[in-house]
């Protein structure tokens, strides 16, 4: 697991390092399915289809609005973007 944060699917709890960060529910998916893909990138159709499903319309800057959000809450240096494909959360060195 990467140092300091833990995603508790069963609770809905995130902690990083030990302390409670409060997500709203599509943040919480989105860091969900980034940390169970760790270290591989994910491309936006894929992490819009996991936030919103099938056939619902989506803003086309949603995802990036969720990912801003995410990196106020956690910090900058959990997600990063990768150009023209997606996002990706790796793995910290320890």
């Amino acid at each position: 697991a990467n140092a300091g944060l833990v995603l508790d699917p069963a609770s809905h709890i995130v902690t990083l390092d030990e302390k409670r960060i409060e997500l709203s529910q599509r943040e919480f998916v989105l860091l969900q399915v980034l940390m169970e893909h760790m270290n591989k990138v994910l491309p936006r159709p894929r992490l819009e289809e996991a936030l919103y499903g099938w056939g619902e319309d989506i803003e086309s800057n949603a995802l990036e609005v969720h990912v801003h959000h995410l990196r106020k809450k956690l910090g900058d240096n959990w997600i990063r973007t990768v150009r023209g494909v997606g996002y990706i959360i790796e793995k910290r060195k320890e």
